[in-house]
């Protein structure tokens, strides 16, 4: 009997070990953990994976050539990136201020191979350097993303677009639309505007200034006016502002060059100076004070055939118009463009400034009629291009869809928003 336990007792065991031993030989599926890889994150027309991405911001006396020098290029390779790539980009004229990016390789010796500059929150300039070199201007991908505004005048229109939130950019952009047919240094408390333009966005997030007015409404001294933005040139692709009958806002010239200033001394053939014994001294421009930076207009196109510092005119630039009027815009900061370049009325030509004989900020606008100067506040000037006759059918139906949605803004009075 006791044997008989023993045989028992190891059939049990025995056959206990072979269940186990099956049980130990069941395979499991192998579980392959999946390595995710980086997302792409591309940027000025690089893959930056594929780099070390260094970020920085021009300091107040760096240069170009210190900017690389710190990331190991050498002087030699500086001038001669330089000097190959002056048409393109100027890099003595990087600014304090300026973000810029380099692009360096990954591997220990961290070569640096592009160089970004930031022109702006839209515009860039590359320079790459890896085998040749190249420089290339380029700008971010920018949504536009269209807005409306209202409101009444209680003071003027900035002030009432500060007090609004809005940007004064607009502002600016519609007094520059209204110039030849409201002066905007003598807005009415109650005068209205309505206004649809575009902002622009970089990435749909990244606020990066206004585009364009597409549509605007103002009522003053209880005239209501209408622009719409048309594309009236289609060989060069410019565009005008018309009313809602397709009259031109535009004149030939600008009332002013200067948006929201005062004139300080007008055109006086017989203008005696205190200074001077009460002599008479005369004036043959007309002054327009304004802030020291305050952007000059080109009150006309026209082509710049003077750009320059002289005497008692202190830096200055005139333009020539056609073969009857010529502008002289004097005593600016500095100069924005250069001679035998094409402007158009409303470009930045320059800047108030102080230079050559002048006691305050401002600039003295000169007017040219058959080359002798005059007063342009006395003379007939005439009126810009019309709307042909060809493009009226287009530009009736452009504006329809924006005279309706200007006419169903409702207008905001500030004590509203405020």
């Amino acid at each position: 009997m006791k044997n008989l336990g023993y045989l028992l007792l190891a059939t049990v065991v025995f056959i206990s070990c072979k269940k186990e031993e099956k049980e130990t030989k069941i395979s499991l599926p192998e579980v392959i953990e999946e390595v995710k890889k980086p997302p792409i994150i591309k940027e000025f027309g690089y893959n930056l994976n594929e780099y070390k991405v260094v970020r920085d911001t021009v300091r107040p006396g760096d240069s170009f050539g210190e900017i690389l020098d710190n990331h190991g290029i050498p002087r030699a390779k500086v001038f001669e990136i330089s000097n190959k790539i002056k048409d393109t980009f100027n890099v003595a004229r990087i600014k304090a201020g300026k973000a810029y990016t380099l692009l360096k390789s990954k591997d220990t010796s961290e070569q640096a191979q592009v160089f970004v500059y930031q022109n702006g929150l839209i515009d860039y300039t590359v320079v790459d350097f890896r085998d040749s070199i190249i420089a290339r201007k380029s700008a971010k991908p920018v949504t536009l993303v269209e807005k409306v505004a209202s409101g009444v005048i209680e003071n003027n229109l900035s002030q009432t677009f500060d007090d609004m939130g809005l940007s004064f950019i607009v502002a600016y952009k519609m007094a520059d639309i209204y110039a030849w047919t409201i002066d905007f240094t003598r807005l009415q408390a109650g005068d209205q505007f309505k206004v649809i333009y575009t902002e622009k966005y970089i990435n749909d997030t990244i606020p990066a200034g206004i585009g364009e007015i597409k549509a605007t409404y103002f009522e003053h001294r209880t005239k209501p006016i209408y622009a719409f933005r048309f594309k009236d040139d289609t060989i060069n692709g410019t565009s005008d502002y018309f009313d809602h009958e397709a009259n031109n806002l535009r004149r030939a010239f600008l009332r002013a060059p200067v948006q929201f200033s005062r004139i300080s001394s007008r055109y006086n053939l017989k203008r005696r100076i205190k200074y001077y014994g009460n002599k008479i001294r005369p004036h043959r421009g007309t002054d327009f004070a304004a802030p020291k930076g305050t952007p000059i207009l080109a009150t006309a196109d026209g082509i710049v055939t003077k750009s320059e510092r002289k005497g008692g005119n202190g830096k200055y630039v005139k333009i020539r118009h056609n073969a009857t009027y010529d502008t002289q815009y004097l005593h600016m900061s500095k100069q924005a463009v250069k001679v035998g370049q094409y402007v158009r009325q409303g470009d930045v030509i320059g800047y108030i400034g102080m230079t050559g004989n002048t006691s305050g900020p401002h600039v003295c606008y000169r007017f040219w009629k058959n080359g002798k100067e005059v007063d342009p506040f006395k003379q007939d000037l005439p009126s810009s291009k019309p709307l042909s006759d060809s493009l009226r059918p287009a530009f009736d139906k452009h504006i329809a869809p924006l005279k309706t949605k200007l006419d169903s803004i409702i207008l905001k009075p500030q004590q509203e928003i405020l």
